[in-house]
């Protein structure tokens, strides 16, 4: 090469270093920078270059690079550092040689930062900040309106809205936890972001799908997709459902409850769809007489009670449906309804009666639909004397007297029965629950007497002293009198009758009335006293001519306590005698005794 070939390569060697010596930011082929990450709010370390050359830096000015335009925002002179004036005057602090602290990272941060040394010789680092922020929990709003499968397009189902991210997190929706992508005229997503003071991004993203039947249970719902220093990271909203609008392709018909009906049950008839929303129903009977179906009162919303249900009730039903969309009529298939039932127990004859020693029968009878079982019972004691719809008496008692239950039921349907009372009159005149008695009374006291009688006819009770008297029929052949009256000596002497009577006959009772003794007071009698203690049932036939007494428990007891009172008297006169005997010294006993019996022997 020639002189001047040479010395024009000198010259373009010199002016290159001297390009470099100035120092202007940006001039240069500018190196990858250094990543630096992280979170709004936490604090950025700005490192010029790497840590183990790091300690020589004395001479450092640091530049921010905003589109491409440096801006010095702090120097280092001599190991100590000045901000300069501006948005980063106050969140500059130098840490140790070639290292800045920035704190309070916001968005607007992330840019290029660039650091310059030229002591001891020209040195230049570039650090790219990158700034994260984790967005709200995800909201999600569903249409209001609902959606017609019938729409020709996709419509609006949910919107997603995720709250102060950064950067711009990424939105995926998803119908039954399977992820949704873009299809043509089935589904699109339109998202769009709004910027706020802070920086912070806000998301939102709208869902339209073209929905079918089938979605009518579908679950939605959004997963916000963010990067943060840490890693990866999401974060999903709550599932929702879309009210999807199809008209009805079929109605049907319910009865509730379940199983076998009977009169009496509340019965509800009940039309249902598969269509949304509900057509409104009308539920319609077929007259028996003429055939055709006739509408029932019910509900809008096809619901018809019947409570009590009855066996008219009993028939054909069907349900029919407008769809307001297509106007078309829809009718059920028809249902049979059947209410069993069983009719009104009838007893032959109504009012038996008969003679003593004659027969009598009794035949129920009644109506159903199924298959009936009769029983008698006695009503007074519940006992089942016969089963079957008859009820046989040889030879009647006065004690067969009273009233009989037929009962009717349907073994197949639970519950389902009727009953009929009727009861049996034997003729004959009155007999009485008792034929005496006695009752202990005390002097000048209100005494309550008793007497029971029955009889066919029904006997009337008069008595033959005075008092307030009040009769209390017990059914339709026995009666109660109770007399009120003054205990007088009149009264104790005469005693007190009562007479039973009716157009077959008459018969009475004889109430002895005593007073109460030491003797005969005990503890029960003197609760008693002064209150008939007659408790005899009628059927216990005391109506023959002899004079039976009936003496009351009271007397038996007073007997023993004086033979008590007796013995405890006589072992008294006894130790009253002892203790006599040993006073006067006739009686010797313990240890002085014995001595002075040693002493008169000794004499």
């Amino acid at each position: 090469m020639d002189l001047p070939g040479l010395l024009c390569a000198f010259l373009l060697v010199v002016c290159c270093c001297c390009r470099r010596a100035t120092g202007v930011p940006g001039e240069a082929e500018q190196p990858t920078p250094e990543m630096v990450e992280v979170e709004v709010g936490n604090t950025a370390l700005l490192r010029c270059g790497p840590s183990h050359s790091l300690s020589n830096l004395s001479h450092v000015d640091w530049f921010s690079v905003y589109k491409e335009k440096p801006t010095l925002i702090f120097r280092v002179r001599q190991g100590q550092g000045q901000s300069e004036p501006g948005e980063y005057q106050h969140r500059l602090s130098l840490q140790g040689p070639g290292a800045l602290a920035l704190t309070q990272v916001m968005p607007h941060d992330e840019r290029i930062f660039l650091c310059q040394s030229k002591r001891p010789w020209f040195q230049e680092h570039r650090i790219q900040l990158r700034v994260f922020k984790a967005p709200e929990e995800p909201t999600i709003q569903t249409s209001a309106l609902g959606i017609s499968v019938n729409s020709k397009e996709p419509e609006e189902v949910a919107t997603c809205i995720g709250r102060n991210g950064y950067p711009i997190p990424q939105v995926i929706w998803y119908k039954n936890r399977l992820p949704l992508m873009e299809e043509k005229n089935r589904v699109h997503i339109q998202s769009s972001q709004i910027v706020e003071s802070s920086g912070l991004y806000t998301l939102k993203s709208v869902l339209k799908v073209q929905l079918v039947k089938e979605d009518k249970d579908a679950q939605f719902y959004c997963e916000l997709s963010y990067r943060l220093p840490s890693g990866n990271h999401m974060k999903e909203s709550r599932e929702v459902t879309v009210p999807v609008f199809y008209p009805a392709e079929k109605v049907w018909l319910e009865v509730e409850p379940a199983g076998m009906l009977k009169e009496g049950d509340r019965v509800e008839i009940r039309c249902l769809a598969d269509g949304n929303p509900t057509p409104p129903f009308s539920i319609h009977k077929q007259n028996p007489s003429t055939r055709e179906m006739e509408e029932e009162r019910s509900t809008d919303n096809g619901l018809l009670v019947l409570e009590p249900a009855q066996k008219q009730h009993s028939g054909l039903y069907e349900c029919q449906g407008l769809d307001l969309e297509t106007t078309i009529p829809l009718l059920s298939e028809p249902q049979e309804l059947l209410v069993n039932y069983v009719s009104d127990v009838d007893v032959s004859p109504a009012a038996p009666a008969g003679q003593e020693g004659s027969s009598l029968t009794l035949t129920c009878k009644a109506e159903s639909n199924q298959a009936l079982e009769f029983q008698w019972l006695r009503e007074k004691t519940g006992q089942v004397l016969e089963k079957g719809p008859v009820l046989h008496f040889d030879h009647l008692k006065r004690e067969i007297g009273g009233g009989y239950r037929c009962v009717a039921s349907v073994p197949s349907v639970p519950g389902l029965n009727r009953t009929q009372l009727v009861n049996v009159a034997i003729f004959g005149p009155p007999w009485m629950a008792s034929k005496k008695r006695k009752v202990w009374v005390k002097e000048n006291t209100m005494l309550n007497l008793s007497c029971e009688a029955s009889g066919h006819p029904r006997p009337t009770i008069s008595w033959n002293i005075n008092g307030t008297a009040s009769e209390e029929y017990q059914d339709s052949q026995r009666v109660l009198s109770t007399l009120n009256v003054l205990v007088t000596p009149e009264l104790l002497e005469r005693g007190a009758e009562c007479t039973a009577s009716n157009s077959l006959g008459r018969n009475s009772t004889i109430i002895i009335l005593e007073l109460v003794s030491l003797t005969t007071l005990t503890p029960d009698s003197s609760k008693t006293a002064g209150l008939s203690t007659s408790t005899a049932s009628p059927h216990a036939r005391a109506n023959s001519t002899s004079t039976e007494k009936k003496l009351p428990e009271q007397e038996s007891k007073g007997v023993v306590i004086v033979a008590v009172i007796v013995c405890i008297l006589v072992l008294a006169v006894l130790g009253a005698i002892l203790y006599f005997l040993y006073k006067k010294g006739k009686l010797l006993c313990g240890r002085s005794g014995k001595q002075e019996m040693e002493r008169n022997t000794s004499i």
